[in-house]
């Protein structure tokens, strides 16, 4: 029948065994809407002189929308890019340690906030601050919820309607459209540019630091381009003394906090947290799911006067880490503490992994399906740090007829993989699969080619 008279009601629909076991999988409330809203759908549909479906049908759809409505946007991928720190994909993987003390503090309840020995309320600031001082050696830090956050703190609570020095060449925009002079304008600083696009002089800071009051001098670390050709910038310790000459704080913004020297794996050298301190810097920033390897996180390391003054700010409360965050974050931080970080973070144990050794899984993989090539290529670290730096790697390629329809498949997978096209082939990088993720991975290919039979 065509005449929308013939569409069963919504009561008549909850009559039906489907409905009940509807309503027992999604609950009476959302199952009701899902129903009306399938009717409505029908009812607009009509009018192209569609046939009015049955109740079977109708049902059908009702769970097909239920299934979307409740099926998580969030979910767990397989990262087969070779971009180590891919930030649409989540950044660093947690490391095991990691994983269970997040699960071991999400059972129940947990000393977020409470002093087990006095037996009141503590603070949250406490659960990886220790680790962070022992680590690196500072009088005190705190952790928030982001880097962003962190610099944004920092500026707001020290330099609120005050001059704050940076240079020109590191007005930078990241991913997402973070702007440095953005974040400062937020914060009510007063930003004053020192020397030009490609060329800095010492004499620059030295100029601004005469001129006016300034509150403080900031270093932000370029991350994800560089500046090449005729330039010239001052050093961090040539700065710093600039600066302390004139008693005025120097933040720096180090965006992916190296604790390892990259160099040692065949990459140039990222700016450490350690070099920074050393270079005798009042406040570093940096990321915690950066090349730190733990969770989002943004950490201010430094002297403990400024520090108290960025706790104290009402901005802190807004921006402080959960207790996910810092059980994570202090899981990842005992790795350092124990030298075990190569082995035991997942990001830099993709780096510190030779390509001759990355060599085998890939083969494997072409004899257990049967077709593919291995051949050598490239993975990069990502994530903002390290730009044009690569990593030798083998890759394990397919030709196939339509190398977007088949990542498209992949990405349908449970879970999703995601691969890149090269050459109009379809490429698969085991730098950045896990390896106990080798044989989910083989069942999602296996499904793939076989859907293109």
């Amino acid at each position: 029948m065509n005449s929308l008279r013939s569409l069963p009601s919504v009561d008549q629909l909850l009559q039906t065994k489907p409905a009940t076991d509807l309503i027992a999988a999604f609950g009476r409330p959302l199952t009701l809407q899902a129903i009306r809203t399938t009717l409505d759908e029908i009812r607009l549909r009509h009018g192209d002189g569609l046939a009015i479906p049955g109740n079977g049908n109708i049902l059908e759809r009702t769970q097909d929308l239920l299934n979307r409505w409740t099926s998580p946007t969030l979910q767990a991928v397989i990262n087969a890019t070779g971009v180590i720190l891919h930030t649409n994909l989540g950044r660093a993987p947690l490391s095991q340690a990691a994983l269970k003390a997040i699960l071991e503090v999400s059972k129940g309840y947990s000393t977020l906030e409470y002093d087990l020995g006095k037996g009141k309320r503590g603070s949250r600031s406490l659960h990886a601050e220790d680790l962070l001082k022992l680590l690196t050696g500072v009088e005190a830090t705190l952790v928030v919820n982001n880097n962003a956050s962190a610099v944004l703190l920092a500026l707001s609570a020290l330099a609120r309607h005050r001059r704050v020095v940076i240079a020109r060449s590191q007005l930078v925009e990241i991913g997402g459209g973070f702007r440095v002079p953005d974040v400062m304008k937020q914060s009510g600083a007063k930003l004053v540019e020192v020397g030009t696009t490609n060329r800095v002089h010492l004499s620059d800071y030295e100029q601004a630091l005469t001129e006016q009051p300034v509150a403080l001098v900031m270093r932000a670390h370029r991350s994800n381009f560089q500046i090449i050709g005729f330039t010239s910038e001052p050093s961090l310790p040539e700065i710093v003394s600039i600066a302390h000459n004139s008693a005025i704080p120097v933040i720096d913004d180090l965006g992916s906090g190296s604790l390892l020297d990259t160099a040692r794996y065949g990459l140039g050298h990222e700016p450490m947290v350690q070099e920074s301190l050393a270079a005798g810097v009042d406040l570093v920033c940096f990321s915690g799911d950066k090349l730190l390897g733990g969770p989002q996180a943004g950490i201010i390391l430094g002297r403990s006067e400024l520090l108290n003054k960025l706790k104290k700010h009402p901005l802190a409360r807004a921006i402080r880490a959960d207790k996910l965050c810092l059980a994570a974050l202090s899981a990842t931080l005992l790795h350092y503490l124990k030298d075990e970080a190569q082995r035991e973070i997942p990001v830099w144990r993709m780096i510190s992994e030779p390509a001759e050794r990355l060599k085998f899984r890939p083969t494997q993989w072409m004899k257990v399906l049967g077709q593919g090539e291995v051949i050598s290529g490239q993975s990069t670290v990502g994530g903002g740090s390290l730009p044009e730096e690569t990593l030798p790697t083998y890759l394990f390629t397919l030709n196939v007829p339509n190398p977007g329809r088949t990542l498209a498949r992949l990405r349908q997978f449970h879970p999703p993989i995601i691969g890149r096209v090269q050459d109009n082939r379809v490429v698969i990088d085991p730098r950045t699969v896990l390896i106990e993720q080798d044989e989910i991975l083989l069942a999602g290919l296996t499904e793939a080619l076989q859907n293109q039979k």
